[in-house]
């Protein structure tokens, strides 16, 4: 496949050229609330996500540990900022909390915010700056992964969030860094380098997903500086004959990547997840608490589940479905349906403190009852993220078709909902100071300078 499109150097003159001020209220007030939220996240990952020690032990070990300007979420002390974006990235997808962007099936602030975010305090940028930076991070990053084709995309083994996002990284920094659409383009010419990701993760439940997305955040910001430094980087990154879409995806749609640019914001379609797993879980685990509060079923009367999920869900949290049923590890629990249907059966909920039911028997033998299977009536559809379900509890058959999970636009949480998410994730960590974390990143939008606008806040981190 050819394509003539300029992509790159629409993108490029977008992120450079895009006025602050033609930037919808509500959007940058939408990006807070991403914000927000990834913080959440990052802190409580900060001290109890299992791959944490490791990485910050490499961190020290490679000498990457000098102190410097940049927040990390979660630590008491600055670091330099391509640290601070590896971090800050592996930390806000370690729980698999974060925020996802259903049409590029990707999670777009693990790896725009914390590039966004050390740009802004290596350069001082005031708190509007860097929101509109991350908005434009956002639309970069959501473009292409539609532009990819999600499902084409992850038939190649490719995680969309690593790699679409490190261009949304590089956005985002160039934006801060001060990049004219000539250097956006250098930026995005060294971004089609670094992109990756891989799917393999799944096979034993490993930590490299968590890893590449931070590794995304930390790359994109380094394309963005060396952009800055003069260094000459590929032409046409996103669209040439070995760029982004044809060595990336077997059925691109590149007119996706800039259609509607400026004028449909992508960013106003991320959802919040309620629940700490893999995206394609949510909606059966929506059907299936409602279906418990409704009914008032206990687990042991449960004696069948089917879930029909569209197939990208099947390959992530379905198949193999035997592995599935006996989720062991974090990242298996993250992606198995049958985990996350256990979940919500037993507890009547499903949060990151749930995860102590993996190995437990009454988990496993709830799981054991679960089949996944491939829905087609959920193929085609705008959202792949919906599921059906069919439970069968007391002799009586409950079947469901639940179109998006909850957390999407159209239920987005309101901000006792998002104050409350927080204060469950980062009030073991902050203790009391939790509120006033809350309200510190709430005030972002009015900071003349986000260098240090944080550190204080962080002080009371541990």
């Amino acid at each position: 496949m050819t394509i003539t499109a300029p992509i790159t150097r629409t993108l490029s003159a977008f992120v450079a050229q895009t006025d602050l001020a033609t930037i919808p209220a509500g959007v940058s007030a939408r990006a807070l609330d991403l914000i927000g939220d990834l913080a959440g996240s990052a802190i409580r990952a900060a001290h109890e996500a299992d791959s944490t020690p490791s990485v910050l032990a490499m961190v020290e070990q490679m000498g990457l540990a000098a102190p410097g300007p940049c927040t990390v979420f979660g630590l008491s002390r600055g670091y330099g900022a391509a640290t601070a974006a590896l971090l800050n990235g592996t930390f806000g997808h370690s729980l698999d909390f974060d925020d996802t962007h259903a049409d590029s099936s990707l999670h777009p602030s693990a790896p725009v915010v914390p590039a966004a975010l050390a740009a802004a305090e290596l350069t001082g940028a005031s708190g509007a700056e860097f929101l509109a930076a991350v908005v434009i991070g956002f639309e970069v990053c959501c473009r292409l992964g539609m532009a990819l084709d999600p499902t084409a995309h992850y038939a190649r083994g490719f995680h969309p969030t690593a790699t679409a996002g490190t261009f949304g990284a590089a956005a985002a920094a160039g934006r801060l860094l001060g990049l004219d659409a000539d250097g956006i383009a250098t930026a995005f010419g060294v971004a089609a380098s670094q992109a990756s990701g891989s799917l393999q993760f799944l096979e034993n439940g490993a930590w490299n997903k968590r890893y590449q997305v931070g590794e995304a955040a930390m790359k994109g910001l380094i394309a963005a500086s060396l952009a800055k430094q003069g260094f000459k980087g590929a032409a046409d990154a996103i669209e040439g004959k070995h760029g982004l879409l044809q060595g990336y995806s077997s059925a691109p749609r590149p007119e996706l990547a800039t259609a509607g640019l400026g004028t449909v914001w992508e960013t106003l379609r991320i959802g919040l997840k309620p629940y700490p797993a893999c995206r394609y879980t949510h909606a059966a685990v929506d059907g299936l608490l409602r279906l418990r509060n409704e009914h008032g079923l206990q687990p042991d009367e449960v004696s069948a589940i089917t879930v029909g999920l569209h197939r990208n869900g099947i390959a992530l949290v379905g198949a193999p479905l035997a592995a599935k049923r006996l989720a062991r590890t974090v990242v298996d629990g993250q992606f198995s349906m049958p985990f996350a249907a256990a979940v919500a059966l037993l507890r009547g909920r499903f949060g990151w403190d749930d995860y102590d039911l993996l190995g437990k028997p009454e988990a496993d033998a709830i799981a054991a009852k679960v089949d996944v299977v491939h829905d087609p009536s959920l193929e085609g559809l705008r959202h792949p993220f919906g599921a059906t379900l069919s439970v069968t509890a007391r002799g009586t058959r409950h079947d469901l078709r639940i179109p998006d999970p909850l957390g999407e636009p159209e239920t987005f949480p309101d901000e006792a909902a998002l104050r409350e998410k927080f204060a469950a994730l980062a009030g073991p960590v902050l203790n009391a100071a939790s509120q006033a974390w809350f309200n510190r990143l709430r005030a972002i939008s009015g900071a003349a300078s986000m260098t240090g606008f944080l550190a204080s806040g962080n002080n009371n981190s541990v």
